[in-house]
C-alpha cells in the first residue's frame, strides 16, 4: 500500500478562562513561560519526526486549549520546522484555534505572516445571553468583528456554534445560524450541547440549576441546523460539520478515515501505522509535568501500545462511519488487518439495512441522515 501522508497536531494547553462545558485538556495559568512550552514543542515534534521517517505532510493543527495566545514567532517556527522535518503537500493544511476577543483578534494578521492558513473561531453563539450563560469571554459584536477580520486575512475560515441551549427555541436557532452563514459560509462545526463529566455545567445541570431542550426539540433543531446550512451550499460531510464541498477540514478528515497522525503537547494522542502495527500513543495531560518530560526524555509520552486487529478494525469503524461518505470496506481491512465482515455484527448490520439508519453507496457502508442521528446508539450494536 501507498504510504499516505502524515497530519500533525499541536497542543497548546492553556486558556484565560475554563468554559463551563468544556471537558478537553485545557488549563488557566496565571502565567506561563510561552518560549520554554514552545522549545519542549519542537523537541518533542524532533523525536517524533525522527521515528515516523521522512514521510509527506498533509495538514497542521493547532488545538487547545486556545492556540491563538501563542507567541506568533513560535507558530511560525513550529510551522517551519514541521515543513523541514517532512515532505510538505503543495496544500498543506495550517490550522489556528482562536477566540474572537479583541486580544486575539489582533493577532491574527501575525498568526497568518507566521503562515496559518486556515483559521477556526471558537464563535460558540451570536447571543450576548447565551454567550455569558456559556461562560464566553466575548459579546457578540466581538465575535462578528473577528469573523470579519479573519475573512479579510485567511483564504478558508471555520467556526464553532452551541445550538440546543436552554430555552432556544428553533425559530431563534434558525435566525442565528442565518446570521452566521451570511458572515462567513466555507465551513462550521455546529455541536448540540452536551453534558460532559467533571465539568462545571455537569455540577450545575445535577443540582436542576437550568434544563435541557427535551429530545424532539433537540431533533428539530438538528433538522433545522441542516437545513439551513443546505441553503447556503453547506452539506454535513460528519454528524457535526458543514462545509461547502472541497472546504472540508483535512486535517480532521485524516482522523476519521483513520489515517496516520502524530500528537504533539499535553494530552495528544497519535496513531501511526507501522511495520509492526498500528502504535497507539498518548502524551501526559498535565502541562507542567509533560513539559519535564519533554525536557528530561525529549518526548512527554505517558502512554504506547499495539492496537488488536479488532481494536484497530472498532476505532476505524467509529470514526468512520460518522462522514456522510462512509468507509470503504478494503481500506478498514488494510488499516485493521481484518476482514470487513468480522468486524461487524451480521444481524444488527443486516437490520440497519432494513431500517433505512444505514446504506451501501458506491462499495461504501454509509449512515443515513436517520442513522447519523441515531449513531450512539447504533455503533455499540453494530461493532462485534
Amino acid at each position: 500500500m501507498t504510504e499516505e501522508p502524515l497530519a500533525l497536531y499541536i497542543h497548546w494547553p492553556f486558556c484565560a478562562a475554563k468554559c463551563p462545558y468544556c471537558d478537553f485538556n485545557s488549563h488557566v495559568r496565571e502565567r506561563v513561560d510561552g518560549a520554554r512550552f514552545a522549545r519542549a514543542l519542537l523537541a518533542e515534534l524532533e523525536h517524533e519526526a525522527a521515528r515516523a521517517g521522512r514521510r509527506r505532510l498533509a495538514s497542521i493543527f493547532f488545538g487547545g486549549g486556545t492556540p491563538s495566545l501563542m507567541d506568533p514567532d513560535d507558530v511560525a517556527a513550529l510551522i517551519a520546522r514541521a515543513r523541514a522535518l517532512f515532505d510538505a503537500e503543495p496544500s498543506l493544511e495550517v490550522t489556528l484555534e482562536a477566540n474572537p476577543t479583541s486580544v486575539e483578534r489582533g493577532r491574527l494578521a501575525a498568526l497568518r505572516a507566521a503562515g496559518v492558513n486556515r483559521v477556526s473561531l471558537g464563535v460558540q453563539a451570536l447571543d450576548d445571553s447565551a454567550l455569558r450563560f456559556l461562560g464566553r469571554r466575548h459579546g457578540a459584536a466581538d465575535a462578528v468583528a473577528a469573523l470579519e477580520a479573519a475573512r479579510a486575512l485567511f483564504p478558508r475560515i471555520s467556526f464553532d456554534l452551541i445550538y440546543a441551549r436552554p430555552g432556544q427555541t428553533e425559530a431563534a436557532w434558525r435566525a442565528e445560524l442565518r446570521q452566521a452563514l451570511a458572515l462567513v459560509a466555507d465551513h462550521l462545526s455546529l455541536y448540540q450541547l452536551t453534558i460532559e463529566e467533571g465539568t462545571r455545567f455537569a455540577t450545575l445541570y445535577a443540582r436542576g440549576a437550568f434544563a435541557l431542550p427535551d429530545p424532539d426539540t433537540a431533533a428539530r433543531l438538528y433538522d433545522a441546523t441542516a437545513e439551513e446550512a443546505a441553503r447556503a451550499g453547506l452539506f454535513p460531510y460528519e454528524v457535526s460539520n458543514y462545509a461547502v464541498p472541497g472546504a472540508e477540514s483535512r486535517h480532521n478528515l485524516a482522523y476519521w478515515r483513520y489515517g496516520d497522525h502524530l500528537g504533539i503537547g499535553p494530552g495528544a494522542h497519535q496513531r501511526v501505522l507501522r511495520a509492526e502495527g498500528m502504535e497507539a500513543l498518548r502524551r501526559h495531560r498535565g502541562p507542567e509535568e509533560w513539559l519535564a518530560r519533554v525536557e528530561r526524555d525529549g518526548h512527554g509520552t505517558a502512554s504506547a501500545e499495539w492496537l488488536t486487529p479488532e481494536e484497530r478494525g472498532r476505532e476505524a469503524l467509529l470514526m468512520g462511519l460518522r462522514l456522510a461518505e462512509g468507509v470503504d470496506p478494503a481500506r478498514i481491512a488494510a488499516r485493521s488487518g481484518l476482514p470487513f465482515e468480522a468486524l461487524l455484527d451480521s444481524a444488527v448490520l443486516a437490520r440497519a439495512l432494513e431500517e433505512g439508519y444505514l446504506a451501501w453507496t458506491g462499495g461504501r457502508l454509509a449512515t443515513t441522515p436517520e442513522g447519523r442521528v441515531r449513531l450512539d446508539a447504533l455503533l455499540p450494536a453494530l461493532l462485534r
